[in-house]
C-alpha cells in the first residue's frame, strides 16, 4: 500500500504547469523515499538492435492509447516545424528526439506515463500485458542516454520541487525516483513548482534536455528511473522537506523483457548493480541479455 501511494505522489508531483503548481494547494502527503521497488527500470543492456526491430510492431499497437497517440501526433508536428529542416544530423534519432518533446508537452502523457512506470515492474507479467507505454519507455531510455555520451560534463548539480507532498529519507540511505523525473539547473525554475519538497540533487545518468524540451526556458536535466542516490542530508523546518541526493550508480531489476524469447535469453528476474557512478557492474544471473562488458558510467 505504501508504494502504491508513493506511485500516486509522484504521479501528482512531476512536471506541471508553474503557475498551477503553485496555486493548486491542497491537503500535504508525508511519504518515505525507498528503492521505488515495483518501477519499471529496465535499460536494455544488450538488446538495443532487438529492441529496434520490434518499435513498428509495438508502436502500432500501443498507438490504441489516445493519450499516446494524440501526444507523439503533437510532439511530431512540432518537431518538424523546429527541427524538420535542419541539414546537420542531430545527436538523437528523430523517434528518440520525438519521445523527449512529447514527454515534455503540456498534455497528460507525462503524468500518466510516470504513474504506469512507478508500478509496471510489481511483475514480469505485468509488465508484458498491462504496460501500454514500451516503446515510449524504451525511446526515453536511449534518448537520455545517447545524450549523456554528449554530453561531456559527467554530473550535474540540479534541483526539483514539489507541491503538496513531502517527502522523507532517512540520510545515508540509498533511494530512487523510479520514474523520469523532471529537474531543474535552475533554483527559482525548480522552486515555482512548489516548496512542500526540495531536492538538491547530484545526477550522473540525467541528460540536459534543454534543446529538446517543450519548455527549453526550464533548462531541463532529466533523470532514469534506474539512477539510484546516496541521501547526503535531510531536514524538516518550518513545515518544509529539504532532501539532498548523491549519485550513487544505478540499479536495475528488469533487463530486455520485452524480447526475451526472441533471439534473448535473460532470466526473469535480475539485477543490474553499477558499484557507483565510476564503477564497473554486473548482472545478477543474466544469461543472454546483459552486454558482454560493463556498460559505461556516465
Amino acid at each position: 500500500m505504501e508504494h502504491a501511494i508513493l506511485g500516486l505522489v509522484l504521479l501528482l508531483s512531476t512536471r506541471t504547469d508553474a503557475s498551477a503548481a503553485r496555486s493548486k494547494k491542497g491537503p500535504i502527503k508525508e511519504v518515505a523515499m525507498d528503492m521505488a521497488p515495483h518501477s519499471f527500470d529496465d535499460q536494455y543492456q544488450g538488446c538495443i538492435h532487438l529492441m529496434e526491430a520490434e518499435l513498428e510492431e509495438l508502436n502500432r499497437t500501443e498507438f490504441a492509447n489516445e493519450v499516446y497517440a494524440e501526444e507523439w501526433r503533437n510532439a511530431t508536428e512540432k518537431w518538424q516545424r523546429r527541427w524538420g529542416r535542419v541539414s546537420s544530423p542531430m545527436v538523437l534519432q528523430q523517434d528518440q528526439a520525438i519521445a523527449v518533446l512529447a514527454y515534455t508537452m503540456e498534455g497528460e502523457l507525462y503524468r500518466v506515463f510516470n504513474n504506469a512506470t512507478l508500478t509496471a515492474g510489481r511483475s514480469r507479467q505485468h509488465y508484458l500485458s498491462s504496460y501500454p507505454f514500451k516503446t515510449l519507455h524504451f525511446l526515453l531510455s536511449r534518448a537520455l542516454h545517447t545524450l549523456r555520451e554528449s554530453q561531456p560534463q559527467p554530473c550535474y548539480n540540479v534541483f526539483r520541487g514539489v507541491n503538496n507532498t513531502r517527502f522523507t529519507a532517512q540520510q545515508g540511505t540509498v533511494v530512487r525516483f523510479g520514474q523520469f523525473t523532471p529537474s531543474s539547473f535552475k533554483r527559482e525554475v525548480a522552486e515555482s513548482f512548489g516548496l512542500d519538497t526540495f531536492f538538491s540533487v547530484e545526477t550522473c545518468y540525467g541528460a540536459h534536455i534543454k534543446d529538446l524540451s517543450n519548455f527549453p526556458e526550464e533548462d531541463e536535466v532529466l533523470i532514469p528511473p534506474f539512477e539510484q542516490f546516496r541521501v547526503t542530508n535531510s531536514t524538516y523546518t518550518e513545515g518544509r522537506s529539504f532532501i539532498q541526493l548523491r549519485s550513487h550508480g544505478k540499479s536495475s531489476t528488469y533487463n530486455c523483457e520485452f524480447v526475451k524469447g526472441k533471439g534473448c535469453s535473460a532470466p526473469e528476474w535480475g539485477a543490474w548493480v553499477d558499484r557507483g557512478h565510476r564503477g564497473p557492474g554486473a548482472w545478477g544471473g543474466c544469461a543472454g541479455c546483459a552486454p558482454s562488458a560493463a556498460p559505461h558510467s556516465h
